[in-house]
């Protein structure tokens, strides 16, 4: 398990391996987090091999920032701009993206973050602390049907309606402005969950996801990398949310698919234009020893997308 301020990279081997690296080759891995992956990309890079690193989170982009190898490059950025980061370092084809969707470690175990009721902290929750509204901030103005309708949808909770309604009336009295405070409203309203959930999970998780922007960047960005990459070249995604998941499922599902076409169309089956990428392998998932370790891998899922 990892101790508290590290973070153990889940899937590290399984998923550098997918990458199929080449000595000389230009990776990406669009979430940095404390260089787990990175390290070993660059490990299995030549001289002349290139990895360009993203991260929002200022502290993990500071780490990144401090490594001294003329082939890494390290960005404070959203990966949402990764169009036009690659286009501003003159790259134009990679050889291999990561991308690991999970919050790290760090992040959960630094109180100050407020991404944990296991903290007593102020309600933050965002990955870049330069931007953007606080946990705190939206929750004292989120209306009810908005604040319903994010804990519904982006923590698949069904008692939102119940937990949006105690936030409006507790904050009619007094701000919800600490981790505990939350977590403590949404236990009063919740009934009891599976044994060692708190009740409060599916909310928080749904509030980090909103206000991060976590689908949406997902949304924006696959179609991003998928355009950049070279012939034989991979996008490995690890998710660690059935959202999330479904996303990038469908997204490289319909890459991999032939184009759909007219129904009717007179055009023989030979004719039909064959997809330009195509599916590697099945999802992979952490194995029994892995999570025993690490027990925040469980709800991990890797899939593979390979340019023909």
């Amino acid at each position: 398990m990892s101790e508290r301020g590290q973070h153990t990279t889940v899937l590290l081997h399984e998923a550098v391996q997918a990458l199929n690296v080449r000595a000389q080759g230009v990776y990406a891995d669009l979430t940095f987090g404390r260089g787990g992956h990175s390290r070993l990309i660059l490990d299995r890079l030549g001289e002349q091999g290139r990895l360009i690193a993203f991260d929002r989170d200022a502290t993990a982009a500071q780490v990144g920032a401090a490594w001294q190898d003329p082939r890494f490059v390290m960005v404070h950025s959203e990966f949402a701009g990764f169009d036009g980061v690659m286009s501003r370092l003159g790259v134009s084809q990679l050889d291999g993206v990561l991308m690991d969707l999970g919050v790290s470690s760090p992040q959960l175990d630094d109180a100050e973050r407020g991404f944990s009721f296991r903290f007593d902290a102020p309600l933050d929750m965002r990955m870049n602390q330069t931007i953007g509204m606080t946990a705190a901030q939206w929750l004292a103005v989120a209306d009810e049907q908005e604040l319903k309708e994010v804990i519904r949808d982006y923590g698949e909770e069904r008692h939102a309606k119940a937990i949006a309604r105690a936030i409006v009336a507790h904050r009619a009295s007094a701000p919800l402005a600490s981790t505990m405070q939350l977590a403590r409203l949404v236990a009063s309203v919740v009934p009891g969950r599976e044994v060692g959930q708190n009740p409060a999970t599916r909310t928080f998780q749904a509030i980090r996801i909103y206000l991060n922007r976590e689908i949406e960047e997902l949304q924006v960005t696959l179609p991003q990398v998928a355009d950049r990459l070279a012939a034989s070249g991979r996008l490995v995604v690890i998710s660690f949310h059935s959202l999330e998941d479904r996303v990038v499922k469908r997204f490289m599902r319909e890459r991999s698919s032939p184009p759909v076409l007219p129904a009717r169309l007179p055009i023989r089956a030979s004719e039909i234009p064959s997809p330009k990428m195509r599916l590697v392998g099945r999802a992979v998932r952490p194995g029994a020893e892995e999570i025993a370790g690490n027990p925040r891998a469980r709800s991990a899922v890797m899939r593979v997308l390979e340019a023909l």
